[in-house]
């Protein structure tokens, strides 16, 4: 009998023993996407995802439609989906309006995000850098007084389509300022997926020189060139224990030229468990929800490591009841 394939584990020193994987792709993964998925699936993708063991899950946001129609069924969603004892919800919002939106159809714990650069935040935030940064700050203090934790986003951390390299120290200034409203994380993004191992480690070292706690310090990565496997080796070695992904690898910003897919959770797995790194994930049950979603879909998933284990016939199939196909 074939035995299912699985990393070899190999340990490294020093690096975290476990690692929290805050899966974006019903929020992230699906925002740009043209086909509109109908809130029965995007519920289901939610429910398959805790089921594989996911415990920390950003399920839509509240931003007006006519941003983003995709998810023009937040409230739907959220109504549709039974958080499981110990998980998370998230939900991003744009401002104090996205928030009470989100308050209202059940939402326990919010993100926001802000830009590092002026060009990012004009096209994706309508306002100026520092504006988005008041914005949030807004938000923030206005969750957490409800007693809603905050995860805070940096956009274009490692690189910008328009602006090309992007100062470090906006993209500290960004960081402490949502530190200082009170978010509990903040998520460094590569949007455009420009990062470089080297790059990472310099700006998460200078994050944590600036006065940020490792264990609040995220990286939200994209796989554009390749490199997103490399940069949390990186970041790893400097003990950073959250990393976003995105099912499938789905995902792009759709204010952002060449931005392309997340990086996939199935590849992240695959490569934290073969290090020892426990994530509480279950690989095939990854698998299957990306086969699941793709089948329904019509797509072929970006995921190597998805389209590794289709093609090595690992049984991805489950007796979760499928969701009605659009």
């Amino acid at each position: 009998m074939t035995p299912k394939p699985s990393p070899r584990v190999q340990p490294e020193p020093g690096l975290p023993t476990r690692v929290t994987v805050y899966e974006v792709g019903p929020r992230d993964g699906l925002q740009a996407e043209t086909d509109i998925i109908p809130g029965s699936v995007k519920a289901e993708l939610c429910r398959r995802l805790y089921a594989a063991g996911s415990r920390d899950l950003e399920v839509t946001s509240f931003v007006p439609p006519t941003w983003i129609p995709q998810l023009a069924d937040a409230a739907e969603v959220v109504a549709a989906v039974d958080v499981p004892d110990g998980a998370r919800a998230v939900a991003l919002v744009p401002n104090l309006r996205g928030l009470q939106r989100a308050i209202d159809a059940g939402v326990r714990e919010v993100a926001v995000v802000v830009s590092a650069t002026e060009s990012f935040a004009k096209a994706n935030l309508n306002t100026t850098r520092s504006g988005a940064i008041d914005r949030a700050t807004e938000v923030i203090a206005a969750a957490t007084a409800d007693g809603i934790p905050v995860r805070g986003y940096v956009s274009m951390a490692f690189g910008d389509p328009w602006e090309g390299q992007v100062d470090t120290a906006a993209v500290i200034s960004a960081a402490t300022a949502l530190h200082g409203a009170g978010a509990r994380t903040i998520a460094l993004g590569d949007t455009i997926g420009v990062a470089t191992p080297g790059l990472t480690t310099r700006v998460v070292n200078e994050t944590l020189a600036a006065g940020i706690p490792l264990p609040n310090v995220a990286l939200h990565l994209h796989d554009t060139y390749g490199q997103s496997l490399a940069n949390v080796h990186a970041a790893l070695l400097l003990g950073v224990a959250e990393f976003d992904a995105s099912v499938g690898g789905l995902g792009r910003c759709p204010y952002a030229r060449g931005a392309t897919g997340n990086l996939a959770t199935e590849d992240l797995v695959w490569m934290l468990h073969g290090l020892g790194i426990e994530t509480g994930l279950d690989l095939g049950a990854l698998a299957a929800t990306t086969e699941w979603l793709s089948r329904i879909r019509g797509i072929r998933a970006p995921s190597a490591v998805a389209r590794a284990l289709a093609a090595a016939g690992l049984d991805t199939t489950d007796t979760a009841q499928e969701a009605p196909t659009p």
